[in-house]
């Protein structure tokens, strides 16, 4: 692990989705897609492996949220059933896509800065040292 790569910054850098290294670059393009390389400190990027996570941790972040919500509302309010459908499911889609990059940014930050999955490589394939 290198001692340069600080993780709280990395991550906010990452949730706000821009390059973990310096800010200042844009890490997403297209919602999801992660550039190959920051295009303003030329951090490369393309040794990501998010895979699968930030969609299981929106889930659980998402669901955490609207469960207990759903049961306030219902022992409150008692709306028609088709009412809290439309209104739950409009919310789940909304915050499932507000979270979704943000945690991805998040991952691929954490990544970064942990030197997990090649991002502790320098360009010649050899692993970095550190001190």
């Amino acid at each position: 692990m290198s001692p340069d790569r600080p993780l709280k910054p990395a991550l906010y850098r990452g949730w706000r989705r821009c390059c973990p290294n310096c800010g200042k670059g844009a890490l997403l393009y297209k919602y999801l897609k992660v550039h190959d390389s920051c295009n303003a400190c030329g951090q490369d990027l393309y040794h990501h492996r998010a895979d699968d996570g930030p969609a299981y941790l929106t889930i659980l972040i998402v669901g955490h949220i609207l469960a207990p919500l759903l049961h306030i509302v219902f022992v409150q309010f008692r709306p028609q059933p088709w009412i809290m459908a439309v209104g739950f499911s409009t919310a789940c889609v909304a915050l499932s896509l507000y979270f979704l990059p943000r945690i991805k940014g998040a991952i691929v930050a954490f990544q970064w800065a942990r030197s997990l999955d090649g991002f502790g490589r320098d360009t010649s394939g050899n692993a970095s040292k550190t001190n």
